[in-house]
């Protein structure tokens, strides 16, 4: 008999006999998830009452009353790890021991590859010959025309640039840092703001709270705008990607939040810059509301998706949620209620961004700690001035990265502040600062308690669409979106069916390869857990590259063979 497994990797089937006991099936699960399981707990429905599976082992599968075809839902602890990882995942892996100097983090810590390719270039902004202001001949160089630095003040207040890129301002502190006349010994240009008491205070007085001294306690904190920005690009592959996320919103009137799945690459239009391409948009469980959602994290099947995307070489990049409002005037204008004048992303948004962007950290070889803050960027789809359906795109700065962790700030009632924490026992909270213009356009510092703008947290960045869509999935059809069975739609062997076309093609040995290359389709299949690990290689293979050779070794591959099967005789 056949007893199927719904776990977070997906939908397993274990063959057993009635006579075994429940152990041999919970090891034929572990051998296919390929790790060893710990902690698991079963249940008959997804939210029903969850048994240990130690209370269970010891019992024979007809004892239990279980039947051929059941499906138990199984939760667990992963012992071990050996799966298709996501670049992040590998990076944070690789990056474990790396060392504690400066020079053995430089050396061992691997960077995602931006950074690295971004390590190698000059970075410098070359300029023409200026007809007016050069003397010299064609193949002559002076002061008008040299090249500049990516970090030059004049280019930045010539060109308005409001945040240098990440590359470029890091460039600019190695060059004050570790100077080249110097023959010091490498000294690593940043470091992570920590806004904690620090545990070992080598003034050899009792830990916080019972002492603190001024070797141990944080400094005062000043806040101010980010000089930089850790992308400075959102390029979104096809805009069918932001329609389909919105067509939620235009069925239901609720808001919806997606996580974005895609890769970063060099920005040219900006010196150094880099941006985040976005492929897919996953949404994950939730409870869709008028003005807002509620989501659990970490959400179910996230480690699926994750595995999914890290097949066709992508990563989590960051997350998108709508804030729309219809007008009521019947002609599709949506309400403007983010501007100058109220805020741009609210105080519990900012909070939530510092959380996710704490949760996936950028490696860097040149921070003390061999990592600093994070590329994960927060996209914001609500109406602007003109009514207009709108993408904004931002990040929090290092500082609220920090003080979130320290626990020193708390979203308010007014979405357009920031509060900070009293202190208490076991937080200890510095003074905090930030500069402003007073009536008389003069530089003032204010303190920031109780409350400051949350514009001194916030970094803008850019989004567009390329001028020429090439996105990694271009299936004509799409498949159904997941976890909107409220809208009336579902992901489903019906759904399957008729993405494949097998109504008219019942032996399915035609689908056309553009059918398959799409991202839900592909992690929907993948977590039936019917096709083998190197068959979910080669159709992820198939969706990406629309090789023939590819697709037919799939098609005649026997887990497609038996998946068309089963679509045929559930439909």
């Amino acid at each position: 008999m056949i007893l199927r497994f719904r776990t977070k990797d997906g939908t397993f089937r274990v063959n057993v006999d009635s006579g075994d006991d429940f152990a041999s099936a919970l090891h034929s699960l572990g051998d296919q998830i390929g790790a060893q399981l710990a902690n698991v707990t079963i249940s008959t429905t997804p939210t029903g009452n969850k048994e240990e599976a130690t209370s269970l082992v010891g019992r024979k599968i007809s004892q239990l009353g279980l039947k051929h075809g059941d499906m138990l839902f199984a939760n667990y602890d992963r012992a071990d790890q050996n799966e298709e990882q996501t670049v992040e995942q590998e990076l944070v892996k690789a990056n474990e021991h790396v060392g504690t100097t400066a020079e053995q983090v430089y050396h061992n810590i691997k960077q995602l590859p931006v950074d690295d390719l971004l390590d190698k270039k000059d970075g410098k902004i070359y300029r023409k010959r200026d007809p007016k202001m050069c003397k010299h001949g064609e193949k002559g160089m002076c002061e008008y025309c040299m090249p500049l630095e990516p970090f030059d003040k004049g280019y930045q207040e010539e060109h308005s640039i409001k945040h240098l890129s990440f590359h470029a301002y890091l460039r600019e502190l190695d060059t004050n840092t570790n100077k080249t006349e110097s023959q010091s010994s490498f000294m690593a240009p940043l470091s992570e703001p920590d806004y904690t008491v620090a545990k070992s205070c080598p003034s050899g007085h009792p830990p916080w709270p019972e002492g603190i001294c001024s070797k141990c306690q944080p400094s005062a904190i000043t806040l101010q705008q980010q000089p930089f920005r850790m992308v400075d690009h959102v390029e979104f592959a096809n805009p069918s990607i932001i329609n389909s996320f919105i067509d939620a919103w235009r069925v239901s009137g609720m808001q919806r939040i997606g996580y974005l799945y895609g890769r970063y690459e060099p920005y040219d239009l900006v010196p150094l810059g880099i941006k985040a391409v976005v492929e897919a948009v996953y949404e994950p469980p939730q409870q869709d509301e008028a003005d807002g959602v509620t989501l659990v994290l970490p959400w179910e099947n996230e480690h699926l998706v994750d595995r999914v995307a890290g097949m066709c070489g992508l990563t989590k990049v960051g997350v998108i949620y709508t804030d729309l409002m219809d007008a009521g005037k019947g002609d599709g204008s949506v309400v403007c209620k983010r501007h100058v004048d109220s805020y741009f992303l609210s105080s519990l948004e900012i909070a939530f961004s510092a959380k996710l962007q704490k949760d996936h950290p950028t490696p860097s070889r040149w921070s003390t700690s061999g990592k600093f803050s994070s590329k994960f960027v927060t996209c914001v789809i609500s109406g602007n001035q003109k009514g207009e359906i709108d993408i904004s795109s931002y990040q929090v700065s290092t500082s609220a990265e920090g003080m979130v962790t320290a626990d020193l700030i708390e979203p308010s009632v007014n979405p357009a502040v920031m509060r900070v924490k009293e202190p208490t026992p076991a937080r200890y909270v510095p003074d905090v600062f930030y500069r402003k213009l007073n009536e008389y356009k003069l530089a003032v510092q204010e303190n920031a308690k109780p409350a400051f703008p949350v514009e001194y947290l916030l970094v803008t960045l850019t989004h567009g669409f390329p001028d020429e869509a090439r996105p990694l999935f271009s299936s004509p059809k799409h498949f159904a979106i997941e976890n909107r069975g409220h809208l009336g739609t579902s992901q489903d062997f019906q759904e399957l069916s008729k993405q494949l076309g097998l109504k008219n093609n019942q032996s399915g040995e035609d689908t056309s390869l553009d059918a398959i290359s799409d991202f839900h389709m592909l992690v929907y299949i993948i977590s039936l857990g019917i096709l083998s690990h190197e068959e979910e290689k080669l159709l992820v293979r198939v969706a990406m590259s629309h090789e023939v050779q590819h697709g037919l070794e799939l098609v005649e591959s026997s887990g497609w063979q038996t998946l068309l099967t089963i679509i045929r005789e559930s439909t």
